[in-house]
């Protein structure tokens, strides 16, 4: 009985320890580092491109669906043979061909369809120029002002996609 009691206490004594440790000291200090003159900018995720930022209304780039609760990110499992997916599928493509003005046979995959992580900010060239009549005419932008915009988006090496959050930004910069 007392060499359980004493692993009990070494054990909780451990716990403790890391938790104080592991879950206050080590926080704080990454935290801490991270308010270093010349770290701060690059530890606050403010002007990122890298993940996707929806904006209200027609003037703007919508992207992908996102399969996330924010604040926290991660996508479904679900696969095209659960029913409950391919109703919401079917529920996104009728929206987008309804906001979009074309029938829901042109409307890409990519538009209907969560990514991984839930915050892609990339789009196909082929939904974003599915977008560009909507956004042109809703900014008051010429057609080809838009389409030069995303162009400038555009990158890529083995897949080309469209940065709908330098996008948008792009498009306030225009105005």
């Amino acid at each position: 009985m007392n060499n359980f009691l004493k692993q009990s206490w070494a054990g909780l004594r451990i716990l403790l320890a890391l938790t104080v440790l592991l879950g206050v000291l080590y926080p704080l200090s990454v935290w801490g580092v991270s308010r270093i003159p010349g770290l701060h900018a690059n530890a606050e995720a403010v002007d990122t491109t890298l993940v996707a930022v929806p904006r209200e209304g027609d003037r703007y780039f919508v992207p992908r669906p996102s399969a996330a609760t924010l604040p926290a990110s991660g996508g479904s499992n679900k696969s095209e043979i659960n029913e409950d997916y391919t109703k919401v599928v079917a529920e996104r493509r009728t929206a987008v061909a309804q906001r979009e003005g074309v029938p829901e046979s042109q409307v890409p995959q990519d538009a209907v369809t969560a990514s991984a992580s839930g915050l892609d900010p990339h789009i196909s060239p082929e939904y974003a120029a599915l977008q560009v009549p909507r956004v042109a005419r809703a900014s008051g932008l010429p057609v080809e002002r838009v389409r030069e915009l995303v162009a400038a988006a555009t990158s890529g090496t083995f897949t080309t996609t469209v940065n709908v959050t330098a996008l948008n930004r792009a498009l306030d910069s225009a105005r």
